[in-house]
Parts: C-alpha cells; sequence; structure tokens
C-alpha cells in the first residue's frame, strides 16, 4: 500500500533536517540539546535516533540553525498546505521572510495602515516614544492568500458586480493588498526569553490588525516538555503549538520513564496546545 504524501513530507523534512541541522557532535550531543541539562541531552539522543540522525557536525550558531530551521520548515509548509486547495481555495504563496523587514506585514491588507503609523512616529518623536516597537512585527514564515479578480469570483454565477462588494478585502477589484492567512514563528529550542518574544509577536497581530486575525503558530524542536509548556500553555495569543517530531518525542519519554515529563505532555496535547508538524497543514486550512 503506498504511503500518504504527507508521511513523505513528514520522512523528506526530517531527512532535511539530518542534512544540516539536526546534528550529533563529537561529544554524542545532539545540535537542539541543551549540553548542560542531562534531561534535554537524554530527550535529544532519544529523538535524533529514532529519526535516524548519523550526521556528526559541531554545533553551528543559533542564528545560523535558526535560519536554517525557517527555510526548512517554510519548505514542508510549502509542499503540504498547496496540495489542499480542494478544501482551501485560492491562490497561495509560503515563503520565509528574509531580510528582517520591521514592517513586512504591512504588505498584507489586515496590517497595511502600520505603514502609515510609522510615516508619522517618524516624524513625531513623542509619538515614537509612546508607540514604542508594539507595532512591528517580523514573521519567520508567511502564508499569504492573493486577491481575486471578478472573473474568478464570478465564475460559477454572476455574484459580484461594480455596485456591491465594494471594500471586500478578497475582491482585486477593490485594490487591496494580499491577505495575511497566517503568520508562523520558527524557534529551533525554547529558552525563557525566546518564549516571550513569540507571545509578544502574537500579541502585537492580534492589538495591530484591521479585519481578520492570521493564524499565529509556532514550530519548535525544543526536546524538553517543561520548555514546551512555557509557550504551549495557556491561551489567548498563540492559536497552537508544533513540535518538529511529537510522535518520536512521545516515545522518547516513554522508553526513558520520565513519568512527569509524560504526564505534562500529555496536558499540553490533549489540550490541543501541542502538536505534531504534520498537523500544521490541515491546520491552516481551516
Amino acid at each position: 500500500m503506498a504511503s500518504a504524501e504527507f508521511l513523505k513530507a513528514r520522512k523528506a523534512f526530517h531527512a532535511e533536517l539530518l542534512k544540516s541541522t539536526l546534528t550529533i557532535n563529537n561529544a554524542g550531543i545532539v545540535s537542539n540539546a541543551d549540553g548542560s541539562n542531562t534531561t534535554s541531552k537524554a530527550i535529544a539522543q532519544g529523538i535524533a535516533e529514532l529519526l535516524k540522525a548519523e550526521t556528526i557536525g559541531e554545533r553551528i550558531a543559533g542564528q545560523t540553525s535558526g535560519n536554517q530551521f525557517e527555510e526548512i520548515c517554510a519548505g514542508f509548509v510549502r509542499n503540504t498546505f498547496l496540495k489542499l486547495g480542494h478544501l482551501r481555495p485560492g491562490k497561495w504563496d509560503v515563503h520565509q521572510v528574509v531580510g528582517r523587514n520591521r514592517l513586512e506585514i504591512a504588505q498584507y491588507a489586515q496590517y497595511a495602515h502600520l505603514v502609515a503609523l510609522d510615516r508619522a512616529a517618524k516624524n513625531d518623536p513623542e509619538l515614537a516614544a509612546a508607540l514604542g516597537s508594539d507595532y512591528t512585527i517580523t514573521p519567520d514564515i508567511v502564508v499569504v492568500r492573493q486577491t481575486e479578480a471578478d472573473d474568478a469570483i464570478n465564475s460559477p454565477r454572476y455574484l459580484v458586480d461594480k455596485s456591491v462588494t465594494t471594500l471586500a478585502s478578497l475582491r482585486k477589484e477593490n485594490g487591496g493588498n494580499p491577505l495575511l492567512h497566517a503568520s508562523i514563528s520558527c524557534k529551533w529550542t525554547i529558552r525563557s526569553d525566546r518564549a516571550q518574544n513569540a507571545r509578544s509577536e502574537a500579541l502585537n497581530l492580534i492589538r495591530n490588525r484591521k479585519g481578520r486575525l492570521p493564524h499565529v503558530v509556532v514550530v519548535t524542536a525544543e526536546p524538553t516538555p517543561s520548555r514546551l509548556a512555557s509557550i504551549a500553555l495557556g491561551t489567548g495569543d498563540i492559536d497552537c503549538v508544533y513540535h518538529f517530531a511529537l510522535y518520536e518525542l512521545q516515545e522518547t519519554l516513554k522508553t526513558l520513564k520520565l513519568e512527569d515529563a509524560i504526564d505534562m505532555l500529555e496536558v499540553m496535547v490533549n489540550g490541543n496546545r501541542l502538536k505534531d508538524i504534520s498537523d500544521l497543514p490541515l491546520d491552516l486550512a481551516v
């Protein structure tokens, strides 16, 4: 029986990580482990063994591994979500944000007003001081829906003309920007400061939008459940956290008999706060 395409995509995703980012150094420490934390090292090693990590290399700098992780995650989302046109029709673009343009999201309909806000802040020091940087948001990966021409909207039947729907964001005729469908934050590992950064970005997306809120999610390769909990637990900001190898993490915790960690992971999974990377494309189709 042929393998499901999303299973193949998941394996290809891990294979790409194993080529460059998920490595084991000469001391036996996996690149996503905290070298000073015995539990983190053991869990990361268990996951790596299940993923058949065979590459040997010194841990690369955090920024470099983070950029590689973003690029590989973007490829996975592109290779899976774009196959769901029968569930989520539309003209889509999935890409990694490079260059760290602090007004990246101003390219999209819900946040286009931030350009005027930024211009005003540059001309008014008091306004700039009051606003701070709360309106500057730089996602790692974006999923974008293009606007639709009237020919496409009217393809099944004559639905719109110049007298109606003159403000609808999806209609290309109205001259609006593409719509930000999802903002994906990638965290190769999680430390307390990085967890708070992700939450801050999510809250800024919520507060500064005009219109529909995009999906706001985090993808991580953090091996330690306690650190996953620091970002996954709670509601109101991030939709959900997606683990790069949740099934392997669950199996590793059972093998290591880390009961407290197993219980904590179950709380996150059963509470729909933590899912596997393979769940992400279908959740984006909602």
